[in-house]
């Protein structure tokens, strides 16, 4: 895919956050490599009126390319970017439920298999730090260590996925488990998967979704 057609994936996937609920007005951000850097969100620009020159260059150095500033969550993309080579696509999101329950500041635990989607036995949450920060972004690696998703304290939601297709199945999975613990738990406390079981469920994943030949 070449620069200007990923430029015009990134507004339509943007854009779908809004459209499936994780987003509302400017809130959040996306970001996709490229080369040897990765193009990004403007900050403040609402997704229905960018157009593909307000999508920001930036280089793993930090320095950017373009017409409009970066999301002010620069540092978390570009930091996931150099640590996780398998990381194609890096979303964030304001996404209701998961963000109620990042305002906890508490994991989700194996209430449910599927939480071995997103790469162990919980989703972590991050510990706080003001957005935009270098210790924003530290807190969120630290998180995200075996993981393709996370919470961010008094925040929201942060996954990244091959591409920004994945990225944006898993951030939708991810909200729609936020919402079925909430629910849960309104009603008590849920049983919890054990570990074996969530190892059991990993193994598992490793071929989930592969067609055979």
């Amino acid at each position: 895919m070449n620069e200007h057609e990923l430029r015009a994936q990134l507004i339509t996937t943007a854009r779908a956050m809004n459209a499936r609920c994780l987003n509302r007005g400017t809130a959040g951000n996306l970001s996709a490599r490229h080369g040897e850097g990765f193009l990004i969100t403007p900050t403040g620009m609402a997704y229905d009126e960018l157009v593909p020159a307000d999508i920001v260059v930036m280089d793993l150095d930090g320095s950017r390319r373009g017409a409009r500033k970066p999301s002010s969550e620069w540092r978390f993309h570009r930091d996931l970017y150099a640590a996780r080579p398998e990381a194609g696509a890096v979303l964030h999101a304001h996404a209701p439920f998961a963000t109620a329950l990042a305002c906890l500041g508490r994991d989700i635990p194996p209430f449910h298999y599927m939480i071995a989607r997103f790469g162990g036995g919980t989703l972590r949450c991050a510990a706080y730090a003001t957005f935009g920060t270098q210790e924003l972004s530290d807190h969120a690696l630290r998180a995200l260590e075996g993981r393709c998703a996370c919470l961010l304290a008094n925040h929201g939601l942060l996954v990244f996925g091959r591409d920004l297709s994945h990225a944006l199945d898993l951030a939708v999975e991810a909200e729609a488990l936020c919402e079925q613990y909430w629910r849960a738990s309104t009603l008590g406390r849920p049983p919890l998967l054990d570990d074996a079981e969530m190892q059991r469920v990993l193994e598992k994943f490793a071929g989930y979704g592969q067609q055979e030949d």
